[in-house]
């Protein structure tokens, strides 16, 4: 089946360009050039995954990326002509699984693109008859059906990339990872060093996970390895 894709880009040459080489390799484009358009879409459309501009007329990016985050965990991926490492954080922050820095390769896009895809369904569920959802540590509870996280029965709401990171420490337990396993295991691509990508979801995490953050309980840090769940 064809996947569904929508890019929200303001400058006409690049949509275009990006379309025509997302069209080659099968996938079916949507297109939007401001962010009203781009969320009127996405709440009318089954979207698989979002190409999503930061600097947009009428609603910004990150504001877009907010209102997807309340309700889907479609992958997100941003490309922007802003570089600094506060708009990278901001984004992944808010729930983006990649972003893309202007001027970009369409080659390397589509193999982003397709990356993340796979990463995304290779987390839906599979109809295997009895084996539970259900991972369990501690107070956290993890449902692999439904997407869903609780701490002491209370629900959290995580995006994509996060769900991932737990499911991956939950469904091994006591390994200790590091961030050059977890970027390779959870974002299907080759590490290159950068750090902060980790440090901001393994952050955002605790906040929401963790009573007290500075003194992680679940996911632990082990020093100048990486982490682990656990004790």
């Amino acid at each position: 089946m064809q996947k569904k894709i929508l890019l929200i880009e303001d400058d006409k040459e690049i949509s275009e360009l990006v379309t025509s080489h997302l069209k080659q390799e099968n996938f079916i484009v949507f297109t939007a050039f401001d962010g009203e358009e781009a969320l009127q879409l996405f709440e009318n459309t089954q979207i698989d995954l979002v190409l999503l501009d930061l600097m947009l007329p009428k609603l910004n990016g990150m504001e877009i990326l907010k209102r997807i985050r309340e309700s889907s965990f479609v992958p997100v991926l941003i490309i922007s002509a802003k570089e600094s490492d506060v708009d990278k954080t901001l984004g992944l922050g808010f729930g983006a699984d990649d972003y893309i820095s202007k001027p970009f390769s369409v080659i390397e896009l589509t193999a982003r693109v397709h990356a993340a895809i796979r990463r995304a369904t290779q987390y839906l569920p599979k109809v295997e008859g009895p084996p539970s959802s259900i991972i369990q540590f501690k107070a956290l509870t993890l449902d692999l059906d439904t997407f869903s996280a609780k701490i002491n029965g209370e629900n959290i709401q995580l995006t994509s990339k996060e769900f991932h990171i737990l499911k991956l420490f939950m469904t091994n337990q006591s390994r200790v990872f590091t961030k050059e396993q977890m970027y390779q295991l959870v974002w299907d691509d080759d590490y290159f060093g950068n750090e902060n990508v980790i440090n901001v979801h393994i952050r955002r995490l605790r906040e929401k996970i963790e009573k007290d953050p500075s003194n992680p309980q679940y996911i632990r840090t082990v020093w100048g390895i990486g982490y682990k769940l656990g004790e």
